[in-house]
C-alpha cells in the first residue's frame, strides 16, 4: 500500500481493499472510474476475487477450469460461491 502515493502522483486511481464487505463496491468504483485504476485486493490466495456482475457462463468456465486439475478446486468453488451468496444477504 506504500506505493499508492506514486499511483496517484502519475494520475492513476488507486483502490485498496482488505474488507470482504467492500469488495463489490470497490469493483464498481474501479469499473466506473474516469482514469486507469490500480486495484489491489487482499484475498485468500486460493480464491479469485469475483467481479460483482459475473455471468453464469463465466462462473461455469471458472468451475470447469478448476475441476480440470486444481487439487483445491472444492474449497475454491465453495469459497467463491459463499462470496457471491453474501452479496444478496440483507445488510450487505
Amino acid at each position: 500500500m506504500l506505493y499508492h502515493w506514486f499511483v496517484e502522483l502519475i494520475g492513476l486511481k488507486g483502490i485498496y481493499v482488505d474488507d470482504p464487505d467492500r469488495m463489490g463496491s470497490a469493483w464498481d468504483e474501479a469499473l466506473n472510474a474516469d482514469s486507469p485504476v490500480v486495484y489491489e485486493a487482499i484475498t485468500d490466495p486460493e480464491v479469485p476475487p469475483l467481479p460483482p456482475h459475473i455471468t453464469i457462463e463465466q462462473a461455469k468456465a471458472l468451475s470447469s477450469a478448476l475441476l480440470a486439475g486444481d487439487p483445491n478446486a472444492g474449497r475454491i468453488i465453495k469459497q467463491s460461491f459463499s462470496q457471491k451468496v453474501q452479496e444478496f444477504l440483507p445488510g450487505r
